[in-house]
Order: structure tokens, then sequence, then C-alpha cells
């Protein structure tokens, strides 16, 4: 470009606005607003839409309060930009400025290409004695894609009216399925191939209509926010698939869009919304995809590195790294927080996603003295109005000093229960003297959640999630394989609590796949009935396998994505299944307590509930049973008594009337034993008015494909013949 053109640009800048961040579009141009505490001066850079030739260095002004800002005038949507911050280059001192380095904007909405790995990215000399000592005077600008300006306002009204609300599921009836965006429909015959593996292709209607149709109430996504595959997955000839290495917190990931327009995902989710489903995001705002000391310059490092992240105090060269991915972002500086804050406000507003899911949550809840559940970032939270009703969901752990956080976020947070997991896993496995925990796990975990005040609903049950073994692998395999992972097998969780059944791997042997068969049922109804939030995985419904690889977060394949032709009748009949089981949660409220059920009872809206467990003999389970491991079998009771509660009648004058509410009784038989285990029907409590049940209906039987019991009706005190390794419910009639 001509340097009239550049003088031009020059001349039509001006001093911009500290606020908002970021690039923002206004009538006659555009307002750029980028944080750097310790820069010296900050650079916007223009580059050509068709060659990303850069045409135009423009200094920007400030800093005010931290922040340069320059508006420039007669530019608008589409424009392609980056900066160049300049300041000391210290690394001992944590400064890694390098004007040679072309950064990204923390706030760009779109970027103008796929990212590429490149030698220029780096801020030091590759080849340096002292690593990352020595600055590398390359220019990264040919090699990095640029920021793209968006007009954000077309994104939050694309036309009067059209939107459609928000399901607001409760939690209480809040049933999430973990899926990643691309895998769903990579292989779905019913999206066109144009569309398979895109925002688009999710939000088809046939796929849309599928997961309807399971009885799920939620779609959780793997992070779906820009990332980059690390550079020794490249060099090995894999990706980082999972997504948990985000570049920028505010773009969809650019594979992800087929026409690479953002509204398409804003669309998506309008699909969803319009079928009754909510949609939730697993970000990750922890750690970013610049690593240690020895990462690349993009983003972040090169525009405040000792802002944006976590050092250690006695060497600031080196990164805290409480994540296990390099670096640690510093939740705690008012400037980052406000950044993730952002973010989450521009998914949640402009995009219309429904909650999140947060990797790794310890870091963001870690003061200087430690986990905090009053921090300063989830007090942001709490008290932000744009973000009330949002669902949040913590990973409450990380590998950092006092990482493991279970039931210790505060109010308004759900969990992930992994000791849920693993209890259930164990208790289905045969292991001995897991009962009492059992127990705790399928009633809501109360012994974790409910000291803080909350109910059921903050325990994110589930068996399996993208990190691990997938249902059928957890009854097909003893052991990982993750070999095709280029790790020697080495990667990957150990403690798998899986079980072959004396085979390793895929059988014929009929028995052998009945009793698989049977667990998946035992493992998933005990899932969808327990007290609290249950999360299916994708795939889980119809049998889905990654071949024994436990940690396949690097296999953008067939591994991964869900092959929809290959669902057999055996998956067919598991889907089946799985629908009747939520169908059976969504029947009977008790499964769905608000509250923790406890004995003797408590009373929440005018309506009894009480919690009992009986052993086989129908009595009460007492001390000794819970302390015999041998015990692997054992009877759930959920009752709920009527209560006669006045009603006022509109005419003061006419008498009360008093209304008996509705009773229910829910027994649960849990047989993980290898032998037939007969249970005698308890009698129970009689309700308020001295009536007992008549009889019980039997509606679940796991021991049967299909899920429905051969012998519907049971008397009170009779026998109740369980089957090996299975569960039944049945509810009781007055």
């Amino acid at each position: 470009m001509s340097d009239t053109f550049k003088n031009k640009l020059y001349a039509n800048s001006r001093p911009g606005m500290a606020y908002p961040l970021g690039a923002t579009v206004f009538e006659g141009g555009v307002n750029f607003a980028l944080f750097s505490a310790n820069a010296t001066s900050v650079q916007l850079c223009l580059f050509d839409r068709a060659t990303e030739e850069e045409i135009a260095r423009i200094d920007m002004h400030g800093p005010d309060e931290q922040v340069w800002h320059v508006f420039v005038e007669s530019i608008g949507d589409g424009t392609y930009y980056g900066y160049r911050v300049d300041g000391p280059f210290k690394p001992a001192e944590g400064q890694r400025f390098n004007s040679a380095k072309l950064v990204l904007d923390p706030y760009a909405k779109k970027l103008s290409r796929q990212f590429a790995w490149a030698n220029s990215l780096y801020g030091h000399e590759l080849d340096h004695k002292d690593l990352d000592l020595s600055a590398s005077v390359v220019d990264s600008a040919p090699s990095l894609p640029k920021c793209v300006v968006v007009d954000e306002r077309a994104l939050v009204s694309p036309g009067v009216g059209e939107r459609p609300s928000r399901p607001h599921v409760n939690w209480a009836d809040t049933v999430v399925y973990e899926t990643h965006l691309k895998g769903y429909t990579q292989m779905h015959a019913d999206v066109p191939v144009e569309l398979q593996g895109t925002a688009k292709g999710m939000g088809h209607e046939s796929v849309v209509n599928y997961i309807r149709g399971l009885g799920v109430t939620s779609v959780e996504l793997l992070p779906v926010q820009g990332f980059v595959s690390e550079y020794f997955l490249i060099g090995n000839g894999l990706t980082n698939y999972w997504g948990y290495n985000t570049l920028n917190f505010f773009m969809p990931h650019q594979a992800y869009l087929a026409t690479g327009d953002a509204s398409e995902f804003r669309d998506m989710v309008d699909a969803y919304h319009r079928a009754g489903l909510e949609i939730i995001l697993d970000v990750v705002y922890n750690h970013t995809s610049e690593g240690n000391e020895l990462g690349p310059t993009l983003s972040f490092r090169g525009i405040d590195n000792l802002s944006y992240y976590s050092l250690q105090a006695h060497d600031k060269r080196y990164y805290v790294n409480d994540t296990g991915c390099g670096n640690t972002l510093n939740i705690r500086h008012p400037r980052v927080n406000q950044m993730v804050m952002d973010s989450l406000r521009y998914w949640y507003c402009v995009m219309g996603v429904d909650g999140f899911r947060f990797d790794l949550a310890t870091v963001l809840g870690r003061e200087s003295y430690g986990f905090d559940a009053g921090s300063g970032f989830f007090d942001s939270l709490r008290q932000d109005p744009q973000l009330a009703g949002c669902k949040l969901i913590a990973e409450p752990w990380d590998i950092g000093p006092g990482g493991y956080q279970v039931g210790n976020f505060p109010s308004g947070w759900s969990e992930w229960n992994d000791r849920y997991r693993d209890t259930c896993r164990r208790y289905w496995k045969g292991d001995k003297g897991v009962l009492p925990e059992f127990a705790r796990r399928i009633h809501g975990s109360a012994d974790f959640f409910e000291l803080s005040g909350r109910g059921p609903a903050a325990s994110v049950n589930f068996i399996t999630s993208h990190d691990g073994f997938t249902l059928h692998d957890i009854v097909t395999y003893n052991q990982k394989h993750n070999e095709l992972n280029k790790e020697n097998n080495r990667d990957g969780h150990d403690g798998n609590y899986s079980y072959n059944y004396g085979v390793e791997g895929e059988a014929n042997d009929r028995q052998l796949l009945a009793i698989r068969s049977r667990q998946k049922r035992n493992m998933l109804a005990t899932l969808l009935l327990s007290q609290g939030t249950p999360m299916l995985l994708a795939g889980d419904e119809f049998g889905r396998t990654q071949d024994g690889n436990n940690n396949a977060y690097c296999q953008d394949n067939e591994l991964n994505w869900i092959n929809w032709d290959k669902i057999d009748e055996a998956g067919r009949a598991l889907q089946h299944f799985v629908r009747y089981v939520l169908s059976l949660r969504r029947q009977y409220p008790l499964l769905t307590s608000h509250r923790y059920i406890h004995r003797p009872g408590e009373v929440e809206d005018e309506i009894k509930s009480v919690v009992r467990w009986v052993s086989a003999t129908g009595a009460e389970m007492q001390e000794k049973d819970w302390n015999n491991p041998e015990f692997k079998a054992v009877g759930w009771i959920l009752e709920q008594y009527p209560v006669f509660c006045k009603i006022m009648p509109e005419d003061e004058e006419s008498d009360s009337l008093f209304v008996e509410q509705a009773k229910c009784r829910i027994l649960i038989l849990f047989n993980a034993e290898d032998a037939d285990r007969t249970f005698t029907i308890p009698i129970g409590t009689p309700d308020a008015d001295g009536i007992e049940a008549s009889y019980w209906n039997c509606v679940l039987d796991t021991y049967e494909s299909d899920g429905i019991p051969k012998t519907l009706i049971q008397k009170k005190g009779g026998k109740v013949l369980l089957r090996p390794r299975s569960l039944q419910m049945l509810v009781a009639k007055f």
C-alpha cells in the first residue's frame, strides 16, 4: 500500500476510549483499546485483507488506567489488525515484551485464518544457549493470523423478536449430555457433508430432534473457544481434539464454522432453545496456549506477561503450573478477572448459551493463600446481574496445592463429582466394602454439598466423561490402551475401576456379551435414578467404544467421531433403555428432589419425605450390615407421605378445604453379587391415615435387555428375585 494511504490512516486517528476493551465498531470508525500495565508503548497494526500485508502502524494513546487506546475513522467490520507492544525483555523479572512479534487482541471476535505453527512465533531465539533469555528479532506478522474487527451489533440483534427464549430448565430437572461439537456430526449421514463437524451441523434438525427425543435437557459442549494444537502433537501427526488449549476467549473455534461467521454458533444455540434444550459450554480460563517459558508469544505473554500469568515468586522467569499445561492464568489480577467476566457475558448474552462448565475450576478460586470459596472471581460472578440464572458447573480440582475441592465451591455452583463415578464403578464391579459410600453417592452426596446449603443438584453425577473410558470400554477392558497417542501408553489415568469379565477387548461369546450389556444398563440406570444432576456421555446410550483409549484428547479421527452407521441391534436396544429410564425420572418427582431427603423426614412444601435403607430381609439396615464388607445388596426406599393442608377459599364465609397431597413410595433394589438375591418387600411405614400400600408395581429390571420387568406386581411382604448384577425399581400402589 502507498505511503499516502498510510498517512491518511494516521490523519484519521485520534485518542479513543479506554472502555470497552477490544475493537468496537461505532458510527464513523472503530475504537481499539488494549490493557497493558507494564508496556512502554503500543502500536495498532492494520493489514490488507487480500494479502495480509501490513499497511499501517498507528501509535496508541495512553495509558489511561493502564489501557492504551485509539479511534480510527473510516474503517469498520472486517478490518484486519493486531498489536505490537514494546517494553522490557527481562524474563528473570517476568517481562517478555518484544515488538518484533505481532500479538493477538485478547478480545478479538474472529481470526483471518486458522493458526499454524512457525519458528517466528517465539519471542526468544530458539537456538540460543540460554533458551528463553535472548529476544528474537524475527517479525512474526507473516506467520500469525490477524484479528478481524467484528460488528457485534449484528450478533446481538439479528432481528426484532427472532431469537427464542431460554428454556430455563430447573436444576433438579436437568440432565446433562456431554459431547464434542465436531465429533458428534462428523460422520452423521443426515447432515450435509459441507456442514458435518460444524456448528451448523450440530444445529441440524435431525441432530436436535435426536437429542430431544433421548430425554436429556442440556447439551454440554467440549471447548468451542478458539484453541490451537500443541507443537509436540503436530510433530507426532496428532492434534488437540478436545480443545483444552485456548488461544482466545471470545471467538468460536475457526474450524467449527462452515462460513467463518460467528453467527453460525448463535444460530445453533437458537435451534436448541426452540427445541427446549439448553447449551452449556466447557470453558478453559485456567491457562492459555502459550505454555511455559519456552512457549510462543501469541497474545498475553507479549502484551503483559507480569499481569496475565501467575509467576513463581522466587524467580519470575518461570510460571506457576497449577494446571499441568505450562502456565496458569492470573485470575487474581483485576484486569484478567475483567477479561474472563467480559468473555462469560459475551457467550451468555450475545451468543445466548445457558451455562458454563469450568475446567480445572480450583484455579479460579485460588488466592495467594490458597483456595477460597469467597475469592474475587467467585464474588464477581455472584453479583453480576447479566449472568443471573446462568448455570455454573465446576471441575473442582487441579494439580496445584490443595487442588482437590469437591464440595467446597460456593452456593449457586454445581460440581463434577468424581467420587460418584469411582464409587459406582467399583460397586458394580463387585468390590468389597463399597456399599456405605455407594449409598451416600446415589443419595446425592449430602456429605459434600449439604453443609453449604446446596441441594442434590449440586452433585453432577457421572459414570463416564470425555476424559477416560467410555461406558462400553469400562466393561470391555481391564487396562488402558493408549498406544495411538504415541506416549508409550504412559498417559491417561490408571485407576479406571473397569473389568473385562474374562476377555480383554471385543468378544463374540454370547454369555460374556450379555453380562457386559447388563452392566451397562446397571450403571446407566444407577446414574439416571440417583439424586443429583446426571451427566451422560454422548454415545454411551448405544455403546460407543474408543478401543480402550482412556485419554483420546489427541485423536481427531474415527476413534473419537461418532459413527452413527455402526449402531447395531444391541446399541439400539440400549438407546431405548436410556429413553425409558429417563422417562421414569421425569415421571416420579421423588427422584429429582430439590432438597436432601433424610430420615425421619422433613416437610417441604407441605410434603413429608423420608429415605430408608433395607437389607434383603426387608428389615432396616443396621450398623453391622453397613460395616460388613461382604454386603453387596441393598434396598433404597424413597417415601413421600400425604399431608392434609388447609386451603382458604376465595369466599371467606365458606368453610376451609382440606386437600390430601400426592403420595409416592419408590423402592430401588441393587444387587452387585454374582448370584441371585431374594429380597423381601418391606412392610414400610403407614401413611398419615394408617393406609399401607396394597401392592408394588415393578417398573424397571436391568436383567431384561429392554428394562421391562417380566413380573410387574409384587405384594407387600412378598419376595422379589433379583438376578445376578441387576437392579429393579418398584413403585407402591395404594
